[in-house]
């Protein structure tokens, strides 16, 4: 009797161990199912907060990119405001000191002056 337990058990033992190695050989293909729709959401996920990253330094450098033709365009309109205050001041000096300036067209050159003088100093505060 205690032959024909030790070989149930034995039996028993050596049935539980080939299933073990069935199961390593062939796995469950619902658990790969599983994993692999896990992985390819994972990978999904992960693709979509690289295009995510990319779309954002996408529009910071178009961002950077339109401040600095900003700041071109301002530079370029200070240059301008300044030539043209700087002409209209050799202009209004040279006929001053030909006297060929009436007391109205004085009057109109300083006031075109004063009008260069704050074209210029706008373009100075948007630099």
């Amino acid at each position: 009797m205690k032959y024909s337990i030790l070989i149930f058990i034995f039996m028993f033992s050596s049935f539980l161990n080939a299933q073990e190695i069935e199961k390593d050989e062939k796995p469950n293909p619902i658990n790969n199912e599983i994993i692999t729709q896990k992985e390819s959401k994972k990978l999904e996920k992960e693709k979509k907060k690289a295009e995510k990253a990319q779309k954002k330094a996408e529009k910071k450098q178009k961002k950077a990119e339109k401040a600095l033709k900003q700041q071109l365009k301002a530079q370029s309109r200070l240059e301008k405001a300044t030539k043209k205050l700087e002409n209209a001041q050799k202009k209004y000096e040279k006929l001053k000191r030909k006297d060929k300036l009436s007391p109205q067209d004085d009057t109109k050159w300083l006031k075109k002056l004063e009008g260069y003088q704050k074209d210029v100093d706008k373009a100075k505060k948007k630099v």
